[in-house]
């Protein structure tokens, strides 16, 4: 059945707002529109509408997927209906930065995260290798009394080489930070790591304890194991570094920029600013443990019943700097652990939980698939998906998880269940527990799951029945009325053929659930595989008909001969290029052979634009077949088998 544009036009326009419409462009599968209100959407019309495969928000905008081949002519009657200038999506982005209020608590926020985010992969590294040597030093895991490197000596060398890799990062925290902040405040990355450097000296704090300058005694603090001292001098440092970048002469600049630069915030960062943001740093983790040791698992529960409504604010990417000071004071023997991340991973466990039972109470084939893959993610320490995907557009599942998130983190308190590590807040999580306390982890983890997946399940099997009833009923109305098109659709989906897909680019084979990027990675265009390519030659990967040539070459559309539909996308978001580095070779309605040359792409040109090359391989119509399995392979080259689909 041919999609009506002018029709899905009219529906996605009274669905979100004519008069709520500020600007619209559009890509290769999605309408991308700028509202004035997002709340005076009708998220529940366009959940239902079956011409619209999805909706979500991001960077200011409304995305509505229709798909590719469809978007370009839904987009076209959108304009003509409501009188938008026609915008590309560079120039969409703009409309929707300039329409943004700037919260100063949230931009703090996204700074700490900005900064932190880069380099948790070396602190989770760092922890986990310190977890893995209490995991050897800990008595009572093997034995009552004796520790594994007491039991087995020959372990103590590699222990101890452990111990000392997994303390660098902790110690060397400026450096780090250092780094990272200089990247985000726009100084010179390597001045950045040089002022940490500086500030983790072994030198300091020897047996002369001040240095003595013009009379000023001034304290040989080292500030290993710090974080705020170290983002206050990188922030004086990046100011220094731009003004005088600005003043100096081209011909001294290079030599002196950088003298001077560090010079100036080392003296303040001594004298001034370290004593200062060192006191400051202590007073925070001090109020934090102090807080956890007063409240208990009071204290605890009540985190774990709040953590999850913390999240939907964005005010959780703060977290990480002060879980840095915990695990800094742990690894420095001054602290007890990251009980944070205790209860992220409860609160994470029950978002996941909540979103499972949605899927065995929910008749909706839609919000099963998305449930299904949402409660997994969530599982892993992911819970975006399913906090704005399900559970939140039911509400019950939402607040069904907190109550279990509460439960559970209320006994890891009482428990005193710790992490030793940063890591997947998640059932992965007690890889970044402390090990004496993994089993009452896991333990407080399935407390979690169970109560929320419950509560959700108990509540919902009674209050979602009316809900479900309504929307099959309008379903079999809609069939009735409409039986023609019921069938031609009907006999749409059966005449499909099994076939094997084949790779149209050479590289790395990923599952979809890689991409970065919600439509693909969540399937809401459909099933399929990505490729990291190695290539710059794209080629066809079925027999049949080309469905869609943009004219950007960033996507192609093709139904091949056997009835399957395909997309390849070329990189994500890549048709802010419009077309710069792409090249192709067909048009519309042109058929091809499998393994035909479709277009070129130079993927290190665009790698230096700043943009994801992976190639998305889509089967648009997934709902027709019975199973679409990706090909099981590391690496393939073109015209390798890469996704197998059955029919019914």
């Amino acid at each position: 059945m041919a999609m009506d544009y002018s029709k899905v036009a009219d529906r996605v326009i009274a669905d979100v707002g004519r008069d709520n419409l500020v600007a619209a462009a559009h890509c290769a599968t999605r309408l991308r529109l700028v509202l004035k209100d997002d709340t005076k959407v009708n998220q529940a019309a366009l959940d239902k509408d079956p011409d619209v495969k999805g909706t979500f928000k991001t960077n200011g905008q409304y995305q509505v997927i229709i798909g590719p081949g469809d978007v370009d002519n839904v987009y076209a009657e959108l304009i003509k209906k409501t009188g938008l200038k026609e915008l590309s999506t560079d120039d969409l982005k703009e409309v929707a930065a300039s329409g943004k209020k700037v919260n100063p608590v949230m931009a703090f926020i996204k700074l700490l995260s900005d900064i932190f985010v880069p380099i948790i992969p070396a602190l989770v590294a760092g922890g986990l290798m310190m977890a893995l040597n209490n995991f050897l030093t800990s008595p009572g895991l093997f034995n009552p009394t004796k520790a594994l490197i007491q039991l087995n000596p020959a372990l103590k060398g590699i222990s101890d080489m452990i111990q000392v890799m997994s303390a660098a990062p902790f110690m060397f925290m400026p450096v780090l930070v250092g780094m990272s902040a200089a990247k985000r405040f726009g100084a010179n990355e390597f001045l950045g790591a040089a002022m940490g450097l500086i500030m983790t000296t072994p030198a300091l704090g020897g047996a002369a304890k001040y240095w003595n300058i013009f009379g000023l005694h001034v304290s040989q603090t080292n500030y290993q194991y710090q974080v705020i001292p170290v983002l206050a001098a990188i922030w004086i440092l990046s100011i220094l570094e731009k003004w005088l970048h600005k003043h100096l002469p081209s011909a001294v600049d290079f030599t002196f920029t950088p003298l001077i630069s560090l010079l100036l915030t080392g003296f303040l960062t001594f004298v001034v600013v370290g004593p200062v943001m060192k006191t400051v740093s202590d007073w925070i983790t001090n109020a934090f443990v102090w807080l956890y040791n007063t409240a208990g698992f009071v204290g605890m529960g009540l985190f774990g019943l709040c953590y999850s409504a913390i999240v939907m604010t964005g005010l959780h990417q703060s977290f990480p700097a002060i879980e840095t000071q915990l695990l800094t004071a742990f690894a420095s023997g001054k602290g007890a652990g990251d009980f944070i991340f205790v209860v992220a991973s409860m609160a994470n466990v029950a978002q996941g939980a909540a979103t499972f039972a949605i899927w065995f109470l929910t008749k909706d084939k839609k919000m099963k698939g998305l449930s299904s893959s949402a409660g997994v993610s969530a599982l892993l320490g992911i819970t975006e998906p399913a906090l704005f995907g399900v559970n939140l557009k039911y509400r019950f599942p939402f607040f069904c998880a907190l109550i279990g998130s509460g439960v559970a983190s209320a006994l890891a308190g009482l428990l005193k269940v710790e992490a030793a590590a940063l890591g997947s807040a998640g059932f992965l999580g007690f890889l970044s527990i402390y090990p004496k306390t993994i089993p009452m982890y896991v333990v407080c983890e399935l407390v979690s799951f169970a109560v929320a997946f419950a509560l959700t399940f108990l509540y919902g099997k009674k209050n979602m029945k009316e809900e479900v009833a309504v929307v099959d009923a309008a379903d079999e109305t809609a069939t009735e009325e409409v039986p023609a098109e019921a069938q031609a659709e009907a006999s749409k989906v059966s005449a499909v053929k099994d076939e094997v897909i084949v790779a149209p680019v050479d590289g790395k084979s990923e599952d979809l659930s890689q991409v970065n990027d919600e439509v693909f990675s969540q399937k809401l265009m459909g099933d399929g595989a990505a490729i990291v390519p190695s290539d710059n030659t794209v080629y066809s990967p079925v027999t049949g008909v080309v469905s869609v040539a943009y004219k950007t070459g960033h996507a192609y559309g093709l139904k091949s001969d056997d009835g399957a539909e395909v997309l390849i996308h070329i990189g994500l978001d890549t048709v802010n290029l419009q077309g710069k580095h792409f090249k192709s070779f067909v048009t519309q309605g042109q058929h091809v052979n499998k393994g035909d040359k479709l277009g070129e792409v130079d993927l290190d040109a665009v790698k230096k634009e700043g943009y994801d090359t992976t190639v998305m391989v889509v089967i648009t119509n997934t709902n027709a077949y019975t199973d679409v399995d990706r090909v099981e392979s590391d690496s393939v080259k073109h015209g390798d088998s890469l996704v197998a689909v059955a029919a019914h």
